[in-house]
């Protein structure tokens, strides 16, 4: 049984604003990479999933459980990480975790010292003086603080510098090696590459592709930058291959073309380039951000985030 389910889930805020049925099942220490920019409808399906709110349409479970029914029966099974994250402002971090830790019922406050030791945070100063950075530590201890068997994570190292997102992805791995289910919703393509077993691209609130990650990682369709010695010798290479049934030319610029091609030919791309005087030949990884680009090219969303 797939221990976390959205099933043609639908909840429409008018004007195009919403989630329009989109079903996903994430398995047990599986971790599902959930991929989009703000407003493509990634926080609009995790609230659903907690129970915050009803569907419009179809429904959402954890471990088999309605979540607007039954948010009840389980949420001392999950850690839950929100996006945008408020705190009561008359606390200190100490007196906060205390509060939260009678409320879980926990009784390791050792797990607690060494969450907070890994994430380098100090709990004895007051919330309201707090920076970005540390609200985020003490709503990452707190989300750990119960060892939950799911992780439902928004946009979980939002505010956290370069190192301590580094120091949060080698902490995810460790929790996915316990087998540990981890929904992990993001817009930052380093985090989701690193941890993610299978990856979902939502975009204007429809899931628009669902892989396997490491499919797209070991591909066998791959892309090749070749570079010729003249203008002359492309112009020819390209009329003559041009209804080549074993690659695909899908750039041609400069003295450079890029080839589109199953790796299973490539034995043929190379006798036809041996025919012709060029100059360079290397191979175009595609990454987690080329593919998503795909979907959003026409969206200024660059820069390793979105």
């Amino acid at each position: 049984m797939a221990r976390i389910e959205v099933i043609n889930f639908t909840k429409d805020y008018g004007f195009g604003r919403g989630v329009f049925d989109i079903s996903f099942a994430i398995e047990e220490g599986e971790v599902y990479g959930f991929l989009g920019p703000n407003g493509a409808g990634k926080s609009t399906t995790i609230r659903h999933l907690m129970g915050f709110s009803k569907p419009d349409k179809g429904r959402t479970r954890i471990l088999g459980l309605d979540s607007f029914e039954h948010y009840d029966k389980f949420m001392d099974k999950v850690g839950y990480l929100p996006g945008e994250i408020a705190f009561p402002e008359g606390l200190n971090g100490y007196e906060f975790l205390d509060m939260m830790k009678k409320l879980k019922k926990v009784k390791d406050q050792k797990r607690i010292d060494n969450l907070c030791r890994l994430f380098e945070f100090d709990p004895s100063g007051y919330i309201k003086r707090m920076g970005l950075g540390d609200k985020r530590k003490l709503a990452v201890v707190t989300a750990f603080m119960n060892d939950p068997e799911i992780l439902i994570l928004d946009e979980p190292t939002s505010g956290l510098d370069l190192g301590m997102q580094q120091v949060f992805i080698e902490f995810i791995k460790q929790e996915k090696k316990r087998g540990k289910t981890i929904l992990l919703s993001s817009h930052i393509f380093s985090e989701v590459d690193a941890t993610c077993d299978r990856i979902a691209i939502i975009k204007d609130g429809k899931i628009v592709s669902e892989f396997v990650a490491n499919d797209l990682k070991h591909s066998n369709n791959k892309n090749y930058l070749i570079e010729f010695e003249t203008k002359q010798d492309l112009n020819d290479f390209c009329s003559q291959n041009k209804d080549n049934k074993d690659f695909k030319i899908i750039n041609n610029q400069n003295n450079h073309i890029v080839i589109n091609i199953d790796d299973h030919n490539i034995n043929s791309l190379i006798e036809v380039l041996s025919k012709s005087k060029i100059k360079g030949f290397s191979h175009l990884k595609v990454t987690l951000e080329d593919y998503f680009m795909k979907y959003y090219k026409e969206d200024k969303v660059f820069g390793g985030a979105i």
